[in-house]
């Protein structure tokens, strides 16, 4: 009897405690239930990322509440939510992370935002609300984190090469002038038809008209005699020798007697025996044993040989005796001759007189050798005026106005040469940079991602990596380059030194660069690079005083310069 009572007051009292698990209301939740990583936050790119982990205490979580918690991040004037996260008891009906009530348990908050800049001074909180036995109440919220530092969000678009218009301009371009002297069978005298005819007498007159042009220089003249490969090798040697001495001589007295003093140089070689040249003009011609003939120059190599086989085949021979050979006893000569394009002062003046006297490969040169970035503006403007339809000239003014800053002018210009070209790779990239500097980082992944194989694109690369929170991969896209976007990647990998080397190296440092070269300071407890670069950052852009003074990188800085 003693041991059935015993039961049912054991049995009661387990009921009472979980009546007792069941009934009353969650806690408040304190801070230190929870730890924020990274305390402060920081930003990954352009998102405030954030892992906020619990421990729920022992007896804390009823059996049949369920606790959805809301991760907010407050500013003066403004919040931000993330995605909200459930926990619940074990007999509550709900897909959260189930926590015991006897022994508690860990729980996980993840918290994500846009970056905004004013968070900088920033506080945040988990809110509760608790629905429990179909009642549904709130906590008071707790606070887990405060601040952001905002360093990965520093990417400077301004230092970023835009893929140029480029020109196909060549100051000197090289002509060649060409006449041939044919030869009778196993002689070497220069007879007056060959010289009176069309081919030889328009040779001569390009010659005498660029000795006279003055934009035209000859380079040289050369001379090369050929024998046909019919006879001995001893006799064709000797015989396209003769050719090259009486040609040589002839076009020295032919120079002397024009008049043309000028010549760079006469140089002359000859070939005994054009197996090559025979070989081009059988396969060129009709002859119906050509492929007889092809075989037989495959088969043997050597000429004594091949010129035995050949006359073997007597009706093959004879007819390549009419038609083939004769054409191979001759001298070429050709002359070289530069055609000199204008000088750099030269297109300047025509530019500011008349900048029609320009083709499209000069007015684009031009606008690449200047470094003033408004004459490249006006030059550019001219270009899409006179070759409305070359797509490098609305590229050339977009890539411009992306430089000076003037973003919508940019994308105008960039939209015409999308618009005349394509599939041009350098106007997808350019057009990536502006969407860049618009913030729209979406449009410019696609855009810069279809640019690969740009050389450019390499450094736009770099920032959207950086803008992703992909850190290693915006070095190994960055490649050393020394300016601001390599130095920040740096820095974020938490390398101080090759950040501080980069930022040293670069040549025209602005406001950003001296601003993380201050970055780097502080976090190297150097206080008087902090110092001295921050007022160096401020000098050039005045606003970098208030941003400095919220920024969290500089916490621990008097900054009441």
């Amino acid at each position: 009897m003693i041991m059935k009572k015993t039961l049912v007051y054991l049995s009661m009292g387990a009921m009472v405690l979980t009546m007792g698990s069941c009934s009353k209301k969650v806690s408040d939740f304190a801070s230190e239930y929870f730890t924020t990583n990274p305390t402060p936050l920081e930003t990954v790119g352009e998102t405030v990322p954030a892992t906020i982990s619990g421990t729920v205490p022992a007896k804390f979580m009823p059996k049949n509440a369920v606790v959805t918690v809301t991760p907010v991040l407050v500013w003066d004037g403004g919040e931000a939510s993330s995605s909200q996260v459930t926990f619940q008891g074990e007999n509550a009906r709900a897909n959260g992370q189930v926590i015991s009530y006897k022994e508690g348990g860990p729980v996980t908050i993840p918290f994500n935002v846009l970056y905004q800049p004013e968070m900088a001074n920033s506080d945040l909180y988990l809110d509760f609300k608790v629905n429990q036995g179909g009642k549904d109440y709130e906590l008071p919220r707790v606070k887990v984190g405060y601040g952001v530092i905002a360093t990965s969000t520093l990417t400077d678009v301004t230092v970023l090469e835009p893929a140029p218009a480029v020109s196909n301009f060549e100051r000197i371009i090289k002509e060649k002038y060409s006449a041939e002297i044919k030869f009778l069978i196993n002689q070497a005298n220069i007879r007056a038809n060959q010289t009176s005819a069309a081919d030889y007498v328009d040779f001569n007159k390009d010659l005498l008209a660029a000795n006279a042009a003055p934009n035209m220089e000859i380079a040289g003249v050369n001379v090369h005699s050929y024998a046909s490969p019919d006879g001995t090798m001893a006799f064709n040697t000797q015989l396209a020798e003769k050719r090259e001495n009486v040609t040589v001589d002839y076009m020295r007295n032919q120079l002397k007697k024009d008049k043309i003093t000028e010549f760079g140089e006469l140089t002359s070689e000859f070939t005994p025996e054009d197996w090559e040249g025979f070989q081009q003009l059988v396969e060129k011609s009709n002859i119906q044993d050509k492929n007889l003939i092809l075989s037989v120059l495959k088969m043997y190599k050597d000429p004594e040989q091949r010129e035995v086989e050949l006359k073997n085949m007597s009706a093959v021979f004879n007819e390549l005796a009419e038609q083939i050979l004769p054409q191979l006893r001759y001298s070429k000569i050709v002359a070289t001759v530069n055609v000199i394009g204008k000088s750099d002062e030269e297109m300047v003046a025509i530019f500011q007189s008349n900048p029609s006297g320009l083709n499209i490969e000069e007015i684009l040169y031009l606008a690449s050798i200047t470094d003033d970035n408004k004459k490249k503006e006006a030059i550019y403007t001219a270009a899409t005026q006179l070759y409305p339809n070359d797509f490098r000239t609305w590229n050339g003014l977009g890539a411009t106005e992306f430089v000076l800053g003037n973003y919508d002018a940019a994308s105008k210009a960039l939209a015409q040469a999308k618009k005349v070209g394509p599939n041009e790779k350098s106007v997808d990239l350019n057009q990536g940079l502006v969407a860049l500097a618009n913030n729209d980082y979406s449009a410019a992944k696609n855009l810069i991602g279809g640019a690969a194989g740009v050389p450019e694109a390499a450094g736009a690369l770099g920032v959207l990596y950086l803008n992703e929170g992909q850190v290693s991969n915006a070095i190994n896209s960055l490649g050393g380059a020394k300016n601001n976007n390599t130095a920040l990647a740096q820095i974020l990998a938490k390398d101080y030194s090759a950040a501080k080397n980069t930022l040293a190296a670069i040549q025209a440092p602005n406001a950003t660069t001296y601003y993380l070269a201050a970055i780097v300071g502080a976090r190297t407890n150097n206080e008087n690079m902090v110092m001295t670069n921050l007022r160096e950052a401020i000098k050039l852009d005045s606003s970098l005083a208030a941003k400095a003074k919220k920024d969290l990188e500089f916490a621990s800085y008097n900054l009441n310069f």
